[in-house]
């Protein structure tokens, strides 16, 4: 073969290697461009990271602030009652005038009925009476009770924690204490005009002036006046309430399934009272009974009242003031949690959607403790990672997802 034709030959090679080139480079686009117009979306979503942090979950509802002990100031008798000169919210001492009545002549049911009073307001001023000296009982031996684990956590028994426990004991059993005291003092009260109303009666027959005075069982406000004018008032019928307005309690309903959550020295946080600051309060008291509540669906609810003293200041609230409370039934300082926006239930368990590298992959994770916003991992996923919130029916393993904020 010349030289002439291995130039040729070489020539058509080149141009056969050069047209094959060309054909695939022709044909990868053609795939590219296919694929492009042909491939799925991605779908959008919203990410979140997997964090490592504090978690606490509560039991939330409205409560109300109530003055924790209330007094009521009653007509023992039917009578005229005089004007009553004080005003809600005016400061009383105790033994102040609060009412002047001028009963009306009593017939023989109605001194009957003025006695069986009387013995039944000795009968409650005797139980208040046992009721303060159990109080106190039972004051001394918390008072005693704190002492011991002070001395036990000196000798390193017990851990600190035990002494605040036993302080809270200590200061709710003044507290009852006290409450007892006072209502002591609202039965002995009861007493006296309940004798009143008989004395007033004995002076009448005599010819005598009719006049009973009703005065105040112990130092406080006024918290509501519900007679007003000079008028007829029947036997039992409410004339002053009077309250320590020092003494307030919270008081929140919620539902009987999480009531059974909540134990007494649980933290109540207050909110969305018109300040600025969450303010703290203790549970003092669970209710051992239930009520029946009509939800706003329409639907039956078993309720429970939740009862805590305030543990800060409650400023300007008063007598029947909302709040927010939540109950904190349980808390951690650093857990591994994620939004709870982005669990969803496979059968029994729980799974999430995890981001790696623009695809969704689908993982099994164990939940711990959750709230409304954030659950607790405790294995399948490690902080840091990148899980959708919000999965939505078009997510499966695999699919590619790109984040809606960069979308």
């Amino acid at each position: 073969m010349n030289k002439q034709q291995e130039t040729a030959t070489s020539r058509v090679a080149a141009g056969r290697r050069r047209s094959w080139f060309l054909g695939a480079l022709g044909i990868a686009a053609l795939a590219l461009a296919a694929w492009y117009l042909f491939a799925p979306t991605p779908v959008s979503v919203e990410m979140a990271a997997v964090e490592s942090g504090p978690l606490q979950v509560t039991v939330n509802n409205q409560g109300q602030v109530r003055v924790h002990d209330k007094y009521v100031i009653a007509a023992p008798v039917a009578a005229e009652i005089a004007r009553i000169a004080l005003h809600d919210g005016d400061p009383v001492a105790r033994g102040a005038e609060v009412a002047v009545l001028s009963p009306l002549p009593m017939d023989e049911r109605q001194r009957r009925e003025a006695l069986a009073r009387l013995d039944a307001a000795k009968a409650l001023e005797r139980e208040a009476s046992l009721r303060a000296g159990r109080a106190k009982t039972d004051m001394e031996f918390a008072i005693s009770e704190r002492a011991r684990v002070e001395r036990l956590v000196r000798d390193n028994f017990v851990s600190p924690q035990a002494v605040e426990k036993a302080a809270t004991a200590e200061r709710t059993s003044r507290a009852e204490w006290n409450a007892a005291i006072s209502r002591q003092q609202a039965a002995a009260a009861d007493v006296k005009a309940a004798e009143a109303a008989l004395l007033a009666d004995a002076r009448d027959a005599r010819g005598g002036k009719r006049e009973l005075l009703l005065s105040s069982p112990v130092d406080g406000y006024i918290l509501k006046v519900h007679e007003k004018s000079e008028h007829t008032v029947n036997a039992g019928a409410p004339l002053v309430t009077i309250g320590d307005p020092t003494r307030y309690e919270i008081v929140v309903d919620v539902l009987s399934t999480d009531a059974v959550k909540v134990k007494q020295g649980d933290t109540m946080l207050l909110e969305g009272w018109g300040g600025g600051k969450t303010l703290r309060a203790r549970v003092r008291l669970v209710e051992p009974v239930a009520f029946t509540k009509i939800s706003s669906l329409g639907v039956e609810e078993q309720r429970v009242n939740i009862v805590a003293d305030p543990v800060d200041p409650l400023g300007p609230l008063g007598d029947g003031y909302r709040v927010e409370a939540r109950i904190v039934v349980w808390q951690a300082d650093k857990v591994t949690k994620l939004p709870a926006s982005s669990l969803f239930r496979v059968g029994e368990e729980w799974h999430v959607f995890t981001v790696e590298s623009g695809r969704a992959h689908e993982r099994r994770v164990q939940v711990g403790q959750r709230n409304q916003d954030e659950a607790q991992v405790l294995s399948g996923i490690s902080a840091g990672a990148k899980v959708v919130r919000y999965p939505g029916n078009e997510l499966r393993d695999g699919v590619r997802v790109t984040s809606r904020e960069a979308a």
